[in-house]
């Protein structure tokens, strides 16, 4: 447990450092919120008919998105892991005393959060400051700002689990181009990042709540906005543990049937 714990702190102290990349990020998140902003706000006065979620709410929500979007984003990309499976080079890890499913989960996640912390807070500083109704504002109650840290710090055990099988597919596709496309484009619509969940017509809510993906970033941004109650809330960690047991459970079955078939060709 110590190793893993050295590596994640290296990988995020590495990560802070990339200064420069967290401020283009901020620019560019702050364009394609106030980009989402303008098109719901437009939607909204376009319709006289109550929504399931209110703008005020949606504006909390489209924010959070912009200010974690290191944290549940499924393109989110590891280079060197791709490289290591693509090139062989996979035999160097496997050599090592400890387990490869949890060193690699401790490598992505510490980098998730590294790129994270440099955007959030910057992000939510300005947003805060901006004028009514565009600004970003405290969760209704202390109880909805506990539950959000709960299911956000559960969201991103489940999201990290979830891009462990876009690593493990590579080694049988040996291209991590495809994998990353398919996850990522999946995991966007149907966490609630293109198209909010309330805002999706029953039927195809219906399949966004069999998946895992709104639990990564649906259901905590929501739950802060005040949108999810108390109790709906308690029954979705209820759920997202369930899903991270049985995505961690599936992964490393998985892994280890991958492993048993490599084949690494040396000079």
């Amino acid at each position: 447990m110590r190793a893993y714990y050295s590596l994640f702190k290296m990988r995020l102290l590495k990560g802070l450092q990339y200064r420069i990349a967290a401020l283009a990020g901020v620019l560019t998140q702050f364009f394609w919120g106030f980009m989402y902003i303008m098109i719901f706000e437009a939607f909204y006065k376009s319709t006289s008919s109550v929504q399931p979620i209110s703008l005020r709410e949606l504006i909390q929500v489209l924010w959070l998105q912009q200010s974690f979007l290191a944290l549940i984003m499924l393109w989110f990309r590891d280079t060197e892991l791709i490289n290591l499976i693509t090139s062989g080079n996979i035999a160097y890890e496997l050599v090592r005393p400890s387990d490869l499913y949890s060193f690699w989960y401790a490598k992505l996640i510490a980098q998730r959060l590294s790129s994270a912390l440099l955007r959030c807070f910057p992000i939510l500083i300005v947003a805060i400051l901006l004028p009514y109704p565009y600004n970003f504002t405290l969760p209704p109650n202390l109880a909805a700002f506990v539950l959000f840290i709960i299911t956000l710090t559960l969201g991103i055990i489940l999201i990290v689990a979830i891009s462990m099988l876009i690593y493990i597919s590579i080694f049988y596709t040996m291209s991590g181009v495809g994998s990353l496309l398919i996850f990522g484009v999946l995991g966007e619509f149907f966490s609630g990042l293109l198209i909010p969940v309330p805002l999706m017509p029953n039927f195809l809510k219906n399949i966004v709540y069999m998946l895992p993906f709104r639990y990564t970033s649906d259901l905590p941004f929501r739950v802060y906005a005040g949108n999810i109650g108390t109790k709906e809330a308690l029954i979705s960690i209820g759920v997202q543990l369930l899903w991270i047991i049985i995505i961690i459970i599936g992964g490393r079955l998985w892994m280890n049937k991958a492993l048993k078939k490599i084949v690494v060709q040396g000079g």
